[in-house]
């Protein structure tokens, strides 16, 4: 009797949950880059500027985040995604709201 892997049959959700992530690191993306905008546009606080030094570190993590799950989801049997790295995706993503919220404001 085969095991519970080789029964699995995937078909596309690899494929589809690795354009899912490109879709989410494109809207991170977007989003960094206008708040840089309007973080360079500004009065030139200490505030905005700290709000947009956080903003290119936390792009960065989530870009890192993100990478490293698009290439596991390139192999025949993708791994589970990690609790870890969901926990990360998710805190990359509301810090970065949250900091962007902060240099719009």
């Amino acid at each position: 009797m085969p095991g519970p892997d080789e029964r699995r049959d995937a078909g596309l959700q690899p494929e589809r949950t690795r354009l899912a992530w490109r879709r989410t690191t494109l809207a991170c993306s977007v989003t960094a880059v206008l708040a840089l905008r309007q973080a360079l546009r500004g009065s030139g606080s200490a505030l905005e500027a700290g709000g947009a030094a956080l903003i290119v570190l936390v792009w960065l993590a989530f870009l890192g985040v993100a990478h490293r799950r698009i290439r596991e989801l390139a192999a025949y049997r993708p791994p589970v995604l990690a609790p870890r790295v969901a926990l990360g995706a998710v805190l990359c993503t509301v810090a970065l709201a949250v900091f962007a919220m902060t240099v719009i404001t």
